[in-house]
């Protein structure tokens, strides 16, 4: 008996000897992280749109191009209405001579007109010299240049390096524009500048340019006219500076909201991904526990209470590792009790076979060789029992249960019966409740069609080892609020007291006196039971109890199947 069991015992015993180093695999993958690769994800899942979108607004091409759009119409109009003040306060107006412009004058205006607008004024002639400029003080032998200077910051510069970051992004996203170079000479003339041309034409003119270091210098043109007549020219200059300046703050702002989002992000990810992951990697861990059978409390975390996927997750965890403990429990269990069975016939195969090898009469000699063919037939069969059983379980959950009508089921055994049936064997009779025929009474269940008749067959075959000669076994079929019953009835001793339940336990036998030990292995009942759960029913054992009759005395055992009806949204 205890080879049996040793080797019965193996297969659960060798997980954590011989996959000893799958195991630690396993450990490896349930291991803590100080960084999850969840929440990587997580992060890069939510921070990568928000980048994206944030990148976009400070691409600000439309707002910059309606900037210097605005920045060239508000210079224009400053340049026309300095063209036009020089044109009345700066022009010779002499009977009889030419209209001119007084240089002297003209440079008065020119500064002080400048003065009201940041832009710098130059004023050329009819001829293109140059003649006033805002930002040049008139010396012996030219002119000096004045260059207004950012005022000094105190303490550390922390808005330089970004006012920097925006000027080199603005610089980058305008790379595909073709702007001209700015360049000044130190003689300049009105032919340097093509919108200059254009206003000693007659018209205005505007243009955009880069100067060396890669700011922008817008500059508008006005003509100066007296009674339609161009005396000269004005040009208006600015850098861009300020207009960066206003995309400066703009891009601050954005930043300013894309860091507080992405904080709120950042946080939001990492509540998310500890919401998610540590329960995650508890189940994963208490599930490698359970793999490496280190305990047998039930060790998966119950988070059913979250009301998420994970909760559901925790739940069928623990209903697969208590199904799982129940299935090994059962192995062995099983495993004792066929090696228990098996070990009776043994035994006595073993006594027949060293008493035969003694004998030297011939009959007893006969008579020990029939014990021997017995042991060996109840071997045989307890094999073929076992080995149906053992699959029984897997075949179960991988076959697809179809429609199986169950009174055309019954009736068909009723015909097998009464074609196979010998003198002196009971009648069999299938009969519904309602008053139909069994086969179309349309009792349809969801089955698998082979073992419910497995299941029909044993329980008659029970029925007619215990029924008297030329008794009657009956099988009543009836539907009742969604659910099939089927009862087969028998008019043997019935079921001892107190053993109800125990005839479905395997092996149990309990034969009538006159039957030929051994005939029976003690699993047709259990086998029953185990297909029949698996199809969402119940079986179960009643005594008969006869009209009249003296209490505690059965008229017969009465068995109950009962399966959910097919119609009934099962």
């Amino acid at each position: 008996m205890a080879e049996p069991a040793r080797l019965a015992a193996a297969p659960d015993a060798r997980g954590p000897a011989a996959g000893g180093n799958e195991g630690a695999v396993g450990a490896g993958r349930a291991r803590r992280r100080a960084f999850s690769p969840l929440l990587r994800r997580i992060l890069l899942v939510n921070v990568l749109p928000l980048a994206i979108l944030v990148g976009g607004l400070l691409y600000l091409d439309q707002y910059r191009s309606s900037l210097i759009a605005a920045e060239v119409e508000s210079l224009r109009s400053q340049a026309e209405l300095i063209a036009a003040a020089l044109g009345e306060g700066a022009v010779r107006d002499a009977a009889g001579e030419e209209h001119r412009l007084m240089p002297s004058l003209a440079r008065q205006m020119v500064r002080r007109l400048g003065r009201l607008t940041d832009a710098r004024a130059r004023l050329f002639a009819d001829d293109g010299a140059l003649i006033a400029d805002s930002r040049g003080l008139e010396r012996l032998g030219g002119f000096v240049q004045i260059e207004v200077l950012p005022p000094p910051r105190a303490g550390f510069d922390w808005r330089g390096p970004l006012e920097r970051g925006s000027r080199a992004l603005g610089e980058w996203f305008a790379r595909g524009e073709d702007r001209p170079l700015y360049h000044e000479r130190a003689e300049q003339r009105a032919e340097d500048y093509a919108e200059a041309v254009t206003a000693l034409g007659g018209d205005t003119g505007q243009a955009v340019r880069i100067d060396s270091s890669g700011g922008l210098v817008i500059t508008a043109t006005a003509p100066v006219q007296r009674f339609k007549k161009v005396l000269g020219a004005v040009m208006l200059s600015e850098s861009g500076e300020d207009l960066e300046q206003t995309l400066f703050t703009v891009r601050l702002a954005i930043l300013n909201a894309f860091g507080v989002a992405l904080v709120a992000t950042v946080l939001l990810s990492v509540y998310l991904a500890r919401t998610i992951a540590r329960p995650l990697l508890r189940l994963a861990s208490a599930a490698e526990t359970v793999r490496r059978g280190e305990k047998r409390a039930a060790l998966i975390p119950d988070l059913s209470a979250r009301g998420d996927e994970i909760g559901d997750l925790s739940a069928a965890l623990r209903d697969m590792t208590e199904a799982l403990w129940r299935r090994l429990d059962a192995i062995e269990r099983f495993a004792a009790d066929v090696a228990h069975e098996i070990k009776n016939p043994l035994t006595s195969l073993q006594s027949a076979v060293e008493t035969a090898s003694r004998l030297s009469d011939p009959a007893g000699v006969r008579g020990l060789m029939k014990i021997i063919v017995e042991d060996v037939q109840r071997i045989n069969r307890l094999v073929s029992d076992i080995s149906d059983a053992s699959r029984l379980d897997a075949e179960l959950s991988r076959v697809k249960m179809t429609p199986v009508d169950l009174g055309r089921v019954l009736a068909a055994l009723g015909e097998v019966h009464v074609a196979t049936k010998r003198p002196g064997d009971p009648r069999l009779v299938v009969v519904c409740e309602d008053g139909r025929r069994p086969e179309t009474a349309g009792l349809v269940v969801n089955g698998i069609d082979i073992r419910l008749v497995q299941v029909f067959r044993n329980l008659i075959a029970n029925a007619v080892s215990f029924s008297p000669p030329g008794g009657t076994i009956t099988v009543r079929l009836a539907g009742r609020d969604g659910w099939i019953e089927a009862a087969v009835e028998d008019e043997g001793p019935g079921v001892p007291e107190g053993k109800l339940e125990a005839i479905f336990d395997r092996f149990y036998s309990e034969r009538p006196a006159a039957e030929k030990f051994g005939t029976h292995s003690g699993l047709g009942l259990s086998i029953s039971r185990q297909i029949v759960d698996a199809h969402g029913g119940t079986i179960r054992a009643e005594n008969r109890r006869p009209p009249g009759g003296r209490p505690g005395r059965a008229a017969g055992a009465r068995l109950i199947v009962r399966l959910p009806r097919a119609d009934a949204g099962r």
